[in-house]
């Protein structure tokens, strides 16, 4: 069995329906797994932040990136993926 290679993909923006459909739907067809999900809409603005195991992804990290940025220009959100040691990195104090 492959180790995992983890990443945290995050979404914010105006809530509509069928963001997370269309998210999914975007991992399902890279064959990305979700472990861990958390989503929350505050004041009509929608939060997501997923952890997702990519090492078995059909896309490598630029094109899944290239992918979610499209989908974000297309529907009016920010969408970041970053692997966890960029992420954890990032977030260490």
């Amino acid at each position: 069995m492959q180790e995992m290679e983890k990443a945290v993909i995050t979404v914010l923006g105006q809530d509509s329906v069928g963001i997370t459909a269309k998210v999914c739907t975007v991992l399902a067809e890279s064959n990305i797994n979700i472990l861990d999900i958390s989503q929350t809409i505050v004041g009509g603005y929608f939060n997501m932040v997923m952890v997702v195991d990519i090492a078995n992804a059909t896309s490598d990290y630029n094109q899944i990136s290239a992918k979610f940025d499209a989908l974000g220009g297309e529907m009016g959100l920010k969408i970041r993926v970053q692997h966890t040691k960029i992420f954890d990195a990032m977030h260490r104090i």
